[in-house]
């Protein structure tokens, strides 16, 4: 049963609410055409006793009740009024139709409402069902009317009067073939039913057009959002004046394209910085290889080659696990950084898996006491390793670290020789993929500043650049104790 449902529903909302309209408007005119034809079949009901009724008030013209007996006076044309009628003295019956032959027959387009011309033809002798129940009502007295069938299987409608003013009481009964009415009523009732055919099907296809017409919007906003959510576009349907409800869709795509773009984003972002972090270890893998295969090596010498090699190995899979496990978190719990690190041991292991070139010096300056942050060894490495390196990159003979306790926090500090941050530049220090020299002859993308300020920011703490600090450059990791 619910397979049929599903398969009758049509599938798409246009349709479903064309439906839903069809189903209102043929539950709405199928109660209207019921009312309209039992009103118009009383008032055919009611117009035809008020005929029967108004026929006995003229045939009750002819009775004379002043006598002692009830009488009925002979007019010159009363042939019209001994058609269908029966008068009665008490339950005596005095006058009946004709039994001869009948009078002519009324026209069918007659009207309902005019005389009835056809006598019922009944015959005055016993039996006779019209005769039997004009003796019915004749017996009871009082105006009342009551419905019969005839010959032929027709409905013939009688009518009572009693006629008083004298010393006696007369009854007055009128019959009305009903086959006119009936007709006239069941013409009507096909009619309505032609015209609610009509009106419904008339009703479905404004409604398909019009509701087609209301859903054009909603499906030019879907198709837009398509095309600007596969390019990762700026559009948004909040620049476009929309009816209350599909401002709302609109504000609700708008959400889901900054969502969209967000996502996007966070995955170029994430990309770039694996990339970024992952260079230093390679390099030092390409390096070692390049040294390696220069000329024939002992067993010790290719021994230590294989393990500076897994040493980056592991670095790049520690560099991997960091970056993911960041992203993770940012997304589940932002600003969380739980575990902590010995900021010395840190900070040397560091420097010796850094490739230096042209000579440049690396310094690691601690004080005796120990210094824990609070974030894990991997985080302070990914923390510190964008910074060392841009300081390598730039350093003319020595790039010096210092790590110092700080109010409530552990300072890092970065330090070169070299010429320092342009002045022009610094504004957009930080600002993922700016380089102050696209053209200075290195690889780098631009991002890991700002990868190393962003893990600082979400642990707690922050990564700044010391403008007054000369010569060279200085940048500053502020991070909590552990």
């Amino acid at each position: 049963m619910n397979r049929v449902r599903r398969g009758l529903t049509p599938r798409t909302l246009r349709g479903r609410l064309s439906l839903t309209a069809l189903t209102a408007a043929a539950l709405l005119m199928t109660v209207l055409t019921v009312v309209f034809n039992a009103v118009m079949e009383r008032h055919l009901g009611q117009q035809a006793d008020d005929e029967l009724l108004g026929r006995a008030a003229a045939v009750a013209t002819t009775v004379d009740t002043t006598g002692p007996r009830v009488r009925v006076l002979e007019t010159g044309h009363d042939e019209l009024l001994d058609a269908n009628v029966w008068i009665y003295s008490g339950s005596r019956l005095l006058e009946g139709p004709p039994s001869g032959s009948p009078a002519p027959e009324r026209p069918p387009s007659a009207a309902p409402g005019h005389p009835l011309t056809a006598p019922v033809n009944p015959r005055t002798v016993p039996g006779n069902p019209l005769t039997a129940a004009a003796d019915r009502l004749a017996a009871q007295g009082r105006r009342t009317c009551a419905t019969v069938q005839g010959d032929r299987h027709r409905s013939v409608r009688l009518c009572s009067d009693i006629v008083t003013g004298g010393r006696t009481t007369a009854t007055v009964v009128t019959a009305l073939d009903l086959a006119p009415y009936r007709s006239s009523a069941d013409s009507m009732l096909l009619g309505s039913l032609v015209l609610d055919a009509v009106m419904l099907a008339c009703t479905y296809e404004l409604t398909h057009l019009m509701v087609g017409r209301a859903l054009r919007p909603v499906r030019d906003m879907t198709d837009q959002a398509t095309r600007w959510s596969a390019v990762g576009s700026a559009q948004r349907f909040g620049t476009v004046r929309q009816p209350a409800e599909l401002a709302r869709l609109g504000a609700s795509f708008d959400a889901l394209l900054d969502r969209i773009r967000a996502v996007l984003r966070h995955e170029q972002q994430l990309t770039g910085e694996l990339s970024h972090e992952l260079r230093t270890p390679l390099a030092r893998i390409v390096a070692e290889l390049d040294w390696w295969r220069a000329r024939p090596r002992s067993a010790a010498e290719t021994q230590a080659t294989h393990e500076v090699i897994a040493e980056a190995a592991h670095s790049m899979r520690a560099i991997c696990d960091t970056l993911l496990d960041d992203a993770r978190d940012s997304t589940q719990s932002p600003g969380s950084a739980p575990g902590t690190a010995e900021v010395g041991p840190s900070l040397r292991r560091l420097a010796e898996l850094q490739v230096t070139a042209r000579g440049v010096e690396i310094r690691v300056e601690t004080q005796d006491a120990p210094l824990t942050a609070g974030v894990t060894a991997n985080i302070l490495e990914r923390i510190v390793s964008p910074l060392l390196a841009n300081a390598l990159r730039h350093a003319d003979t020595t790039v010096t670290v210092r790590a110092r306790q700080t109010s409530g926090a552990v300072g890092i500090d970065v330090e070169d020789d070299g010429p320092g941050v342009p002045k022009t530049f610094a504004a957009d220090l930080f600002q993922p993929g700016r380089r102050a020299d696209p053209d200075d002859g290195h690889d780098g993308a631009g991002l890991g500043l700002s990868l190393a300020r962003r893990l600082a920011r979400a642990a707690g703490g922050d990564v700044v650049h010391d403008a007054g600090h000369t010569p060279g450059a200085r940048f500053t990791v502020t991070l909590p104790t552990g």
